[in-house]
């Protein structure tokens, strides 16, 4: 039985968790670095501790490959996690998926802008999470800051993999200006060849919390209640 909200049940949702993986795919990033963050994310999901939760979850899951200002795209559109073989699938194709661009800028800003029109358009879940790797700084396009009170105000949570080695504290930047979200966080790779292990460590506290409060659809009011956050 659902459970009441002043008198009235509480609307069903389609799922706990919908998770939009957002990977840069810059200059920056080489054919082998593309490839790396490819086979990390689907090695990640894969993992026990975060198939588990994506299944107990019914979580939907999207791949979004970004780079400079208008190039964005969904690889993978909106997935419904139920099972274990979903997980594999949406894993292979993950593995498969070859690159859209090779040579542009980063407009981390206009990224998150893009993958925030695609949350809107997923099932009604109870979190709503970006998870954005990058190698580098927004260089072009809508700075990443201006953006935040948008995604903010739809109840979403922004968190980061900052993949370090070519920019001086990305780490530090990403915290200030990409996160938001009621514990929202970031985490390093020491260069690309960290970003396996910590693209599986990010996913596992991502999945991993616990769903309470009422329901809320992005584009909803500001002030309207948020389901769920991350914790520290």
């Amino acid at each position: 039985m659902p459970a009441l909200v002043g008198g009235f049940p509480a609307p069903l949702l389609a799922c706990d968790l919908a998770l939009a993986l957002a990977v840069d795919v810059s200059g920056s990033v080489d054919p082998q670095e593309f490839r790396i963050q490819m086979d990390g994310l689907a090695s990640g999901l894969r993992d026990s501790v975060v198939s588990e939760a994506l299944v107990k979850a019914e979580a939907q899951i999207s791949l979004i490959q970004w780079t400079g200002s208008s190039r964005q795209v969904v690889s993978i559109s909106w997935t419904k996690i139920r099972s274990f073989d979903d997980i594999d699938g949406f894993a292979n194709a993950v593995e498969t998926t070859e690159r859209q661009w090779r040579n542009f800028s980063t407009a981390i800003g206009d990224a998150l802008l893009f993958t925030l029109a695609e949350i809107r358009l997923a099932p009604d879940c109870g979190r709503y999470i970006i998870d954005v790797s990058g190698d580098g700084l927004s260089n072009e396009g809508i700075k990443p800051r201006f953006v935040l009170s948008d995604l903010r105000a739809a109840g979403v949570t922004v968190n980061a993999l900052a993949i370090e080695g070519a920019e001086d504290d990305l780490t530090g930047y990403f915290w200030e200006n990409v996160i938001t979200g009621d514990g929202s966080f970031v985490v390093t790779a020491d260069g690309f060849a960290d970003y396996g292990e910590k693209i599986r460590l990010k996913l596992r506290r991502e999945t991993g919390d616990q769903i309470s409060g009422l329901p809320h659809k992005p584009g909803d009011r500001a002030d309207a209640p948020v389901l769920a956050t991350l914790n520290d």
